[in-house]
């Protein structure tokens, strides 16, 4: 069968498809808008992710899979967590909290101040970690931006206090 057909005859699957019923890999990067292969990587990232592989490897995701992977996804694409960060959530609030926050029936709160400080590891999102040291500005606009982010910094954590519930 010429593979647009193929792909045609996935998608109409797809549709007819009860909510219970398993789902390829291939209808689960169509539907999450994510591709294969990000898939497979978060499967080494994130042990949670368990799909059912048949004979040649062919990966079938049950429901919750797909509820678990939408809810990661939303951490890492909507929230914009670290692997890190979105590996602590699961971690602290477990699984079924994030395969929650993928139906849309639960909100992931946005990273904390901490969080979004530590970074990502070179390489994870293409972009380099940022060195002030080779960072070529006039002191007078690095003293500027250095006060800016002080004052940003500031107001993260007053906003990261009003976010945690009083002891």
């Amino acid at each position: 069968m010429p593979p647009a057909l193929a792909a045609t005859d996935d998608a109409a699957d797809a549709r007819e498809k009860s909510a219970g019923a398993f789902r390829t890999i291939s209808e689960v990067a169509q539907e999450l808008d994510v591709p294969q292969h990000v898939l497979r990587f978060w499967e080494t990232r994130f042990g949670q992710i368990r799909p059912l592989k048949r004979a040649g490897g062919r990966r079938y995701y049950r429901p919750e899979d797909v509820d678990l992977v939408a809810g990661i996804r939303h951490l890492l694409h909507v929230r914009r967590y670290t692997i890190k960060g979105a590996q602590r959530i699961i971690k602290e609030n477990g699984i079924r909290f994030v395969q929650a926050v993928g139906r849309g029936e639960a909100v992931a709160a946005p990273p904390l101040l901490q969080d979004l400080e530590a970074g990502q590891d070179p390489g994870t999102d293409g972009l380099a970690p940022f060195d002030p040291a080779s960072a070529a500005l006039p002191s007078i606009d690095q003293a500027a931006l250095e006060d800016a982010l002080g004052e940003l910094r500031a107001c993260r954590a007053i906003l990261d206090a009003l976010r945690q519930p009083p002891e």
